[in-house]
């Protein structure tokens, strides 16, 4: 008591509490880093992103390259997305471009748009967010599926367990970087200024090459249970550049994965995709198998980590990790249909063998992988349509006579179904020939592919005919022309003749049109030619 009351008299009192204040601020210490020290190469900056920066700086707000694309700047990689922060309101950004749209209800945010069709591309734009605690926020029951009558009018909502429901309170920057996961991803860029903003020692972090949760992690991942999967893929990103988990970070990981059962099915799946189409894949998967999350997030995503040693996933896998290394685009619908391939394959194979036809069999074998295995989330949209149109493909690809191939060159999905077809061939499910053939076919002009059809036809009148055999309903094999049961030794014998077919055959009753008979004004019968009779040749 002495001690404090001999500080404060001489001032020393404010100055120490102060720093303590500082140090236990959950908001951290604004640090403004320069060019020379953070050593960003400005050319890797997307032209679009500055240009989202340059308009809301014009009109007179704080606008920062935020987030991951930071972190990846930092460390030398071109960022594939460019996400933007700002403390202009979501209708304060949508007033300022021409294409903006206002999404999300837990978050929103703004998507500017430019360019169209597939070569468009989003900057996703946040409003600076508050720190706010749970017990200062409206309590909610229920999770993420909480009705929105329940969410009507609260910007910042959260439920019973702590996880964040809502959350629309505007706040400052140093308030907005204590909201974000992990370090190397809360610092904020000025591409005009070339300042890097940091108040939790991101930079610091990214030269350890450590990945440290902002905070208590055990909270964090509380707040919100997609924070696993996230740390999940940035590790996986990272791991190749020597980046590994804070032990803090990582522990709580494995007994926090029940805290996804809560979280709706349709984020989860979109969660699954980023992990597995960011070009990391197979790191990803190996990832959670190290982390002990190898099961239980997601069941389809329990089939990749299940099946992602087989050949062809794996090579799929490969496939995919490469295409996004080019910069090349990736379906999502490709992917998934690679990975419930076996399922399906293998239901086509045992139908087949029970003798059912081809596209009949494989139908109901896509069906059994949709209803085990996807459900409700997507089987039955646009992307399952995609992924349908992929695997009945696969049996056309045989057909290469006639019109056949020129039909199926022409289907939206072709290069997809034809990608998936050379996997196969690499695997050894199909000839490889029958992939070069294809390959060769979609890119010659009309009279090379015209002379391919017929080499095609000629090969195949080659090949040794093997007769049909027509398959006859029991009551027209057993029944003969007089209506009595023939010998059971011949009622399964295949005819050799169509004289033989006769002598059992049923003989068809011919029905005669009754002429049509017209009557004069007498009622006398007419002589006028009449139709000829249905059963005759003339």
């Amino acid at each position: 008591m002495i001690k404090k009351f001999i500080d404060k008299l001489f001032g020393k009192s404010d100055s120490t509490e102060s720093a303590k204040r500082v140090k236990k601020s959950p908001f951290g210490q604004r640090q403004d880093v320069g060019a020379k020290e953070h050593g960003i190469d400005p050319k890797l900056v997307d032209q679009r992103a500055m240009d989202v920066v340059h308009t809301l700086k014009q009109a007179g707000f704080e606008a920062f390259i935020v987030g991951g694309a930071v972190r990846d700047l930092l460390v030398g990689l071109r960022p594939k997305d460019f996400d933007v922060a700002t403390d202009a309101t979501p209708e304060q950004v949508k007033s300022l471009f021409r294409r903006a749209f206002i999404i999300g209800r837990r978050f929103r945010i703004v998507h500017v748009i430019y360019g169209r069709g597939r070569e468009h591309e989003v900057i996703e734009v946040s409003t600076f967010r508050a720190h706010l605690d749970s017990s200062l926020a409206e309590q909610v029951g229920g999770n993420e599926r909480t009705s929105k009558s329940e969410l009507a009018g609260m910007k910042h909502a959260v439920d019973a367990s702590g996880r964040v429901l809502r959350d629309n309170v505007w706040g400052p920057m140093e308030e907005d970087a204590a909201r974000r996961d992990f370090t190397i991803n809360a610092m904020y860029y000025d591409p005009e200024t070339q300042v890097v903003v940091d108040y939790h020692n991101g930079i610091k972090d990214a030269k350890k090459k450590i990945i440290r949760m902002i905070g208590n992690p055990a909270l964090r991942y509380r707040e919100d249970p997609v924070r696993i999967i996230r740390a999940v893929r940035f590790s996986a990103k990272l791991n190749a550049l020597g980046f590994t988990f804070e032990d803090k970070t990582a522990a709580p990981l494995r007994e926090m994965k029940g805290l996804l059962a809560d979280v709706p099915q349709s984020r989860l799946f979109d969660e699954m995709l980023k992990l597995l189409q960011t070009g990391h894949a197979l790191a990803s998967i190996e990832q959670l198998k190290a982390l002990g999350l190898g099961t239980g997030i997601y069941p389809l995503l329990d089939v990749v980590v299940d099946a992602a040693h087989e050949p062809f996933l794996n090579l799929a896998l490969k496939d995919t990790d490469r295409r996004v290394g080019e910069g090349k685009p990736v379906a999502p619908s490709f992917l998934l249909s690679c990975v419930l391939w076996g399922d399906v394959r293998d239901g086509w194979a045992r139908r087949r063998k029970r003798g059912e036809h081809v596209m009949p069999a494989l139908q109901e074998a896509i069906d059994d992988a949709f209803n085990a295995r996807i459900g409700d989330v997507s089987g039955r949209g646009k992307l399952g349509a995609d992924m349908r149109e992929i695997w009945t493909m696969q049996p056309r690809f045989e057909k290469r006579v006639g019109s056949s191939p020129y039909s199926l060159l022409e289907q939206p999905r072709f290069r997809a179904g034809f990608d998936f077809l050379r996997l196969r061939a690499q695997t050894g499910e199909v000839e490889t020939e029958l992939a070069e053939w294809w390959e060769k076919f979609s890119t010659a002009y009309d009279d090379e592919r015209h002379a391919m059809i017929e080499e095609a036809r000629q090969a195949q009148l080659q090949k040794p005919q093997h007769p049909r055999v027509r398959v006859k309903r029991q009551d027209a094999e057993s029944v003969g022309a007089t209506g009595t049961t023939r010998p059971p030794e011949q009622q399964h014998a295949a005819p050799e003749s169509s004289s033989e077919q006769g002598d059992f055959a049923p003989a068809k009753k011919r029905r005669r049109r009754r002429k049509p008979v017209s009557r004069d004004a007498n009622g006398g019968g007419s002589s006028e030619q009449t139709l000829p009779d249905a059963t005759s040749n003339s």
